[in-house]
């Protein structure tokens, strides 16, 4: 806990990284297994809260002795066009195939590219999973019913391609990109994920009414590929009637698989429906590797620096992440660990109706990671 409190709060401040965090430094809990072979991880803390969210986690795996070594990489954004992910950070994630990553902030019409689709396109993170699950003790407009929904969001194509041009002045154009090849593996993905974890139904998100040969190829693989599982019930959706439905009766959505655009807003909108963008957690996946992230990719820059951020959905994403590395027992630990915090109501923080803030939550988990 000491140690958390005195290296791992260092993390929070993005000043402090920018000028003393060198472009790779290694940080080495103290934890050792000789059953779980340790792994190196690569950190990226990110931007706005994405610091505090981070140390959070770090705290939490300190506690709980989890066998890793950290990779940690600053990644700034720039003011012009062209790369501003570097190599190394690339190298780093291909090599120890798994990240744990905090938000990053894009300005909107001006400014450098987004630096999460370039991270996509290097990497080539064509799926990103987010699961929006009721967690008890959070207060949401829809308590009567449970919400258990998992969006594979499309990750690489569609409007994210970043191909736009000016054709005369006041004339803007955008191209939207969608491949067979891509549709067919974002859909094998949802459903082959729907298989393994037993679930009953996948739907398929479109706007194939208007743009017909987009979204229409989407929707055509989509159906294609359903038929190879005959066991999931499949059914599709236009995306307006999908938000409406998602406000209404959420609970009919199990398995949804979307183009890119549309899986950005579905996520907001099934991160809302469970307790904010705060609670969910997400990662995005590729053959060389997979990011572990928030589901929804707040900056929440308002609040940033002020120990009032959640960190539960990074949490939760580290879990997963851990589950995936082979390390069951450390990931049921954390994450028991945050429900039962949650759940007992006494340490939440403002935004899941709690007046408690990073740290104490934070400090709250550690406790239950002890005991456990």
């Amino acid at each position: 806990i000491t140690f958390y409190i005195t290296m791992f709060a260092s993390l929070r401040a993005p000043l402090f990284l920018r000028r003393a965090l060198p472009a790779t430094r290694y940080i080495r809990s103290f934890a050792s297994s000789a059953k779980v072979e340790r792994k190196r991880i690569t950190l990226i803390p990110g931007d706005g809260i994405g610091p505090e969210i981070t140390s959070s986690v770090l705290g939490v795996f300190q506690a709980a002795q989890v066998p890793v070594d950290w990779e940690v990489f600053d990644v700034h954004q720039g003011t012009e066009s062209g790369k501003q992910v570097g190599q190394d950070v690339i190298a780093s994630i291909s090599r120890n195939h798994a990240a744990l990553k905090g938000p990053w902030f894009t300005n909107s019409g001006i400014g450098a590219p987004s630096r999460n689709t370039e991270l996509r396109k290097a990497l080539d993170l064509y799926a990103h999973v987010i699961r929006c699950k009721s967690t008890p003790g959070i207060k949401t407009r829809h308590d009567d019913v449970p919400i258990d929904m998992i969006i594979v969001r499309e990750n690489t194509q569609g409007e994210y391609t970043g191909l736009e041009q000016t054709l005369t002045p006041g004339v803007v154009q955008s191209l939207k990109v969608v491949t067979r090849e891509a549709s067919e593996r974002i859909a094998r993905f949802a459903f082959e994920l729907a298989q393994n974890e037993g679930r009953k139904k996948v739907t398929a998100i479109h706007k194939a009414n208007i743009q017909k040969q987009t979204d229409g190829l989407f929707l055509e693989v989509c159906r294609q590929i359903a038929k190879e599982y005959p066991h999931i019930q499949f059914n599709d959706m236009i995306i307006d009637n999908c938000c409406m439905q998602l406000v209404m009766k959420p609970q009919q959505f199990d398995v949804m698989v979307t183009p890119n655009l549309y899986g950005n807003l579905v996520t907001n909108v099934g991160a809302a429906l469970v307790g904010g963008p705060g609670v969910c957690p997400g990662v995005s996946s590729g053959m060389r590797g997979a990011v572990y992230e928030m589901g929804a990719h707040h900056v929440a820059a308002d609040i940033a620096g002020q120990d009032k951020a959640n960190p539960t959905g990074l949490l939760f994403s580290s879990a997963y992440m851990l589950r995936s590395l082979g390390m069951d027992e450390y990931a049921n630990k954390i994450e028991s660990a945050v429900r039962s915090v949650i759940s007992e109501g006494k340490t939440r923080t403002a935004d899941i109706g709690g007046a408690s803030g990073t740290k104490a939550f934070t400090q709250a988990v550690i406790e239950k990671v002890v005991k456990a």
